[in-house]
């Protein structure tokens, strides 16, 4: 009977020679999952052996990933933003990147809250989550808003074009125990009858046309509609930037995730729009430009200059 040992050493060599450049990682993840158990466990213990069952498991989840399949597709899960976040293909599958869209509209939520009193009978927030997917930002937000008791004051509409994909959000959203806090409607981007809003998320397609079969070959078993941004990547952002001055209210914020480049033209849609509008590109962790807010120019000045 082989050793975790053995199957790691085994499984990372197939995954390297088919084209993985994570092939350790890739097969740690995927032995945890046949076993049951999390990959700290298996680094911890080489010397474990595996038993039938694991090991069948295993073997049929390193093929499916040296055909390019995602290993979030083959557990059915991605881990974001420390939840579980249940994926296949009927969504993309949540990116780390976009974890900073959830910290920050959470920061903005709990600061429009806290900031001047709320009193009794003052409506709740209104929060949409435009080309929600998987659900993974609605979600995460709701649970960190639960954890500070401010999920009550808030009320969350999370759109998406795909039927399929607003399925698998109602699926996360009952796995994490917040379906009575979101509310999942077909859409294509914010719809009229349910605007304005408080603050609108957004992580809608952004990479261009050409590029997309460019990518590594475990993106083309996801979604092409929730990767592919037209020409330059920017047609569908652009859309709902033309929305906004309909979308939010008078003292909104959008939070929207762009591509690396494309900062300055994300900037140049805010600043077309009639009205005085500002806008400002956020960096994410690593330094690379991330998330664009915008708002009008007369909405509330943040604390730390914002």
């Amino acid at each position: 009977m082989a050793t975790i040992g053995d199957c790691l050493a085994a499984a990372t060599a197939r995954l390297r020679t088919s084209g993985s450049e994570t092939a350790r990682l890739d097969a740690e993840l995927l032995l945890g999952w046949a076993i049951g158990t999390e990959r700290t466990a298996v680094i911890a213990h080489p010397e474990a052996t595996v038993g039938a069952d694991a090991a069948a498991a295993f073997e049929a989840a390193v093929t499916r990933r040296e055909a390019g399949e995602p290993v979030a597709y083959i557990r059915g899960f991605k881990e974001f933003h420390g939840l579980a976040i249940s994926v296949d293909r009927r969504a993309l599958i949540p990116r780390p990147e976009t974890e900073l869209l959830v910290s920050e509209a959470e920061r903005e939520v709990a600061w429009r809250l806290t900031s001047a009193p709320r009193p009794e009978g003052t409506p709740s927030l209104r929060i949409a989550d435009v080309g929600t997917g998987s659900g993974a930002v609605a979600i995460a937000l709701a649970c960190l808003l639960r954890r500070r008791r401010m999920l009550p004051e808030v009320t969350i509409l999370a759109f998406d074009v795909s039927a399929q994909s607003l399925d698998l959000a109602r699926e996360n959203a009952v796995g994490h125990a917040v379906a009575d806090a979101i509310s999942l409607a077909q859409a294509d981007l914010v719809p009229a009858t349910e605007v304005p809003f408080d603050v609108v998320l957004a992580n809608l397609p952004y990479i261009p046309s050409a590029d997309v079969d460019e990518l590594p070959i475990a993106a083309s078993f996801e979604p092409r509609g929730a990767l592919d941004g037209g020409q330059d990547g920017l047609v569908i952002i652009r859309r709902l930037v033309a929305a906004l001055p309909v979308a939010l209210a008078p003292a909104g914020t959008a939070l929207l995730e762009i591509g690396f480049d494309q900062g300055p033209a994300v900037e140049s849609a805010v600043a077309a729009l009639a009205g005085d509008w500002s806008s400002r590109i956020q960096p994410d962790l690593s330094g690379t430009p991330r998330l664009a807010h915008v708002e009008r120019a007369s909405a509330v000045e943040r604390p730390g200059g914002r």
